[in-house]
């Protein structure tokens, strides 16, 4: 397995870059913007193709790269259902996977920092974000934080990991850069208390200073959402109203881009045939399933997903390779639900 582990110094944080072979799909921890043209450079030398970027939480000390890297890369961004963010492409729920090629992690819901932390966890190693800290636990007092939330999510998810399990923090502030669940919990002094009422007093007597980039960061990390807008200008996006009147016409290919595990979740539109986003590019090239569908077959391809920011790029990519009568729906899944339209399981 490719691991890298990469520090940005202002903020103290911590990246994680993981894929399972040099040339295959990659998945990323935790960006930082100010760190974009090193991940990039660094995709391009291990030959990495970005499939997926995760934020274990709304971070207040940097801006995420998630953005960023969505616009470079064209990847999957990817957070908890919880968060507030305007629009990722994936929101997990505690314990859906988020997967790539080679790699598996399973979302552990870990609320108390904030509340839409996440944890992400494989056989031998977790990222705890800021739940679980080295020697340290995050801090509880903004965001939502809340000291018994964290409490449960340290007590009664974190820690009943293997001992030898290894911790990979979000940030660390004096130069630790891994350590272990039995580690932590043999020397970690947050986690010395004997009850709930004792870790909560602790944490509230914390008084710390508010991160410095809180007031620009946190504004900046819930605006990360794809310009769907200008797709929709260019006249590439369809209402959910009119996408209702498309069910079941013989011309129209509705071609669903999320996960197995989301359409199994969530279930689909009727009649959507299934081409994961990762797969695009080959789909739509000559001789790929999307490709022979609009050119051959002469049906409108239609795209959709969960939240409409894979499918706003998958339009862009098709347009881009000569598939002019695509299109897709506005919001996704997600607005085809509000709207009360059809579902299939």
């Amino acid at each position: 397995m490719i691991f890298r582990q990469m520090f940005d110094s202002v903020s103290s944080t911590y990246s994680y870059l993981l894929a399972s072979r040099r040339g295959g799909e990659a998945l990323i921890i935790d960006p930082v913007l100010e760190k974009l043209d090193r991940y990039i450079q660094l995709l391009h030398e291990l030959d990495l193709r970005l499939v997926k970027a995760v934020d274990t939480h709304l971070h207040a000390d940097h801006i995420t790269a998630l953005g960023a890297l969505r616009d470079r890369t064209h990847c999957i961004t990817v957070m908890g259902e919880q968060s507030k963010v305007d629009v990722v492409s994936m929101r997990v729920a505690d314990g859906d996977r988020v997967q790539v090629e080679g790699i598996s992690l399973r979302a552990v819901y870990t609320p108390g920092h904030t509340d839409d932390s996440y944890s992400f966890v494989m056989p031998d190693r977790v990222f705890t974000g800021d739940t679980l800290l080295i020697r340290g636990t995050g801090r509880t007092d903004f965001q939502n934080g809340d000291a018994r939330a964290q409490y449960e999510s340290l007590f009664g998810r974190l820690l009943r990991l293997p001992d030898e399990t290894l911790v990979y923090p979000a940030h660390d502030y004096k130069g630790d850069t891994v350590s272990t669940i039995g580690e932590e919990k043999a020397f970690n002094p947050r986690l010395q208390v004997t009850s709930i009422a004792e870790y909560v007093d602790l944490m509230n007597k914390l008084n710390l200073p508010n991160p410095k980039m809180m007031d620009v960061a946190v504004p900046a990390n819930l605006r990360i959402g794809f310009a769907q807008a200008e797709v929709a200008r260019r006249g590439w996006a369809i209402t959910v109203p009119d996408a209702l009147a498309l069910i079941g016409r013989p011309d129209i290919a509705l071609i669903d881009l999320r996960e197995a595990q989301e359409r199994e979740k969530h279930g689909t539109i009727p009649g959507s045939l299934h081409a994961p986003y990762p797969d695009l590019v080959a789909n739509i090239r000559p001789g790929g399933m999307v490709h022979e569908l609009a050119q051959a077959s002469g049906r409108r391809i239609v795209f959709y997903c969960a939240f409409g920011e894979r499918s706003a790029m998958a339009v862009q990519a098709a347009q881009d390779a000569g598939l002019t009568s695509a299109c897709h729906i506005e919001g996704g899944l997600n607005a085809w639900r509000r709207a009360r339209g059809p579902i299939a399981r």
